[in-house]
C-alpha cells in the first residue's frame, strides 16, 4: 500500500507510505481516486513514511491537492511539506507577464519601517538555520539506523578535501603562529561547491529523482569535516611544537632537552584532549554553516560569492564563540 487512510470527525487522516516513484504511478493514481472527499472538511498528510519521491509521485500528490482544495477542503501537512511539492510549486508559479517593466529602485523606506524588515529577516534567517540544523540531525539518526545511508565513500572523498589536503597550510601556520584556517578554507569550500549545484540546478535535479540532498550533500560533508578536523589538530599541536623548539634552539640559544622539559611543566596532561574534545564541535559548526548557505544561493553569481562571504564570517564567529563557551566551561571544571 502506497497510502493510507483514516476517517476522523474533522475529516481525513492520509498517511503516505514506501516508494512514490515513476515506476509505481499507476497503482499510486488508482489509490488517491479512491479518496472521497465529500463530507470532509480537511485533510491532513503525512510523509514520514515515505522512504522515496520524485517528481511524478509529487505531481500525483498535487493533483490531490488541486482536487482537494476545489471541493473547498482545508489541506496540511503534518511536518514539513515535501521538497519535491515545493519544487513544482516553484515552477508553476513562474507566470510572471512578459514585458513587464522593472522596477525603477527600491522604495524610500523610513527608519523604523527598515529596523523592522531587517529584525523580521534576522528572525527568519534564524528560524531557517535552526530548521536546517534540525533536518541534518533527522537525516543523521536515519543514516544511524542505516549506515548505508551514510555514503562511507562519499565521506572518505571529504575526509581527503577536508583533512589531507589541508596539511600543507595547517602545518605552515601553526609552525609559524597557530590560527584558525579550516573555517575559512573549508567553509568557503562547502559553501561554493553547493551554491554553484544551486545555480546548475543539480541541487533540484536530485531533488527531482527522489534523491534527499541532505542525505547526499549535507551529512557527508559535515561528517567528513568532523573526522579530518581532530587529526589536524593533532598535526597542528606536533607542528606548533616543532616550530616553539626550533625558533627556542636558534633565537634564544636554548637546548632541546631544555625546552622539551620546560614544555612538560608549561602544558597539563588535559590540553591535549581538551583540544580533542573540540575538534569535532567546531568542524560542525563549520561544516553547518558553509553547507547551510551554499544551500541558500539562488538565481546570480553575485549572490553566490555574497552567501560564501557570510559563510566564512559565520563559521569564524561560531568557532571563537563555541571557544569561549568551552573556556568558561573548562574553568568550571577546573580543567
Amino acid at each position: 500500500m502506497s497510502l493510507e487512510v483514516r476517517r476522523t470527525d474533522e475529516g481525513l487522516e492520509l498517511e503516505l507510505t514506501g516508494e512514490w516513484v515513476a515506476q509505481r504511478v499507476p497503482a499510486i493514481e488508482s489509490g488517491l481516486a479512491a479518496v472521497d472527499l465529500a463530507a470532509a472538511r480537511q485533510v491532513s498528510i503525512a510523509t514520514q513514511r515515505l522512504s522515496a519521491l520524485d517528481l511524478s509521485g509529487a505531481w500525483a500528490l498535487r493533483q490531490l491537492l488541486s482536487r482537494a482544495r476545489a471541493a473547498g477542503v482545508a489541506v496540511s501537512f503534518r511536518g514539513p511539506p515535501p521538497d519535491q511539492l515545493r519544487l513544482l510549486e516553484e515552477i508553476l508559479a513562474d507566470t510572471s507577464p512578459a514585458g513587464a517593466p522593472a522596477a525603477s529602485g527600491p522604495p524610500a523606506r523610513q527608519p523604523l519601517t527598515a529596523i523592522g524588515r531587517n529584525a523580521v529577516l534576522a528572525g527568519r534567517d534564524l528560524l531557517q538555520g535552526l530548521a536546517f540544523v534540525g533536518r541534518a540531525s533527522t537525516t543523521l539518526l536515519r543514516g544511524l539506523a542505516r549506515p548505508r545511508r551514510l555514503r562511507p565513500i562519499s565521506i572518505a572523498r571529504h575526509v581527503y578535501d577536508t583533512g589531507l589536503t589541508a596539511v600543507p597550510i595547517v602545518a605552515l601556520i601553526a609552525f609559524l603562529i597557530s590560527a584558525i584556517i579550516v573555517a575559512g578554507r573549508s567553509g568557503s569550500a562547502f559553501a561554493a561547491e553547493l551554491g554553484s549545484m544551486r545555480l546548475n540546478e543539480e541541487v533540484d535535479a536530485l531533488i527531482a529523482t527522489g534523491v534527499d540532498p541532505f542525505e547526499v550533500l549535507v551529512l557527508p560533508r559535515v561528517l567528513g569535516l568532523t573526522i579530518a578536523l581532530p587529526l589536524l589538530t593533532i598535526i597542528a599541536d606536533l607542528t606548533g611544537l616543532t616550530g616553539g623548539a626550533l625558533l627556542c634552539r636558534y633565537l634564544l640559544d636554548m637546548p632541546l632537552t631544555q625546552y622539551a622539559s620546560r614544555v612538560t611543566e608549561a602544558i597539563a596532561s588535559t590540553t591535549f584532549w581538551v583540544g580533542l574534545v573540540k575538534a569535532p564541535v567546531f568542524a560542525v559548526l563549520i561544516a553547518l554553516a558553509g553547507c547551510y548557505r551554499g544551500l541558500q544561493v539562488r538565481e546570480s553569481a553575485r549572490e553566490l560569492g555574497r552567501l560564501v562571504t557570510v559563510a566564512v564570517v559565520q563559521a569564524i564567529f561560531c568557532v571563537i564563540l563555541a571557544d569561549a563557551l568551552f573556556a568558561v566551561l573548562f574553568m568550571e571544571m577546573d580543567v
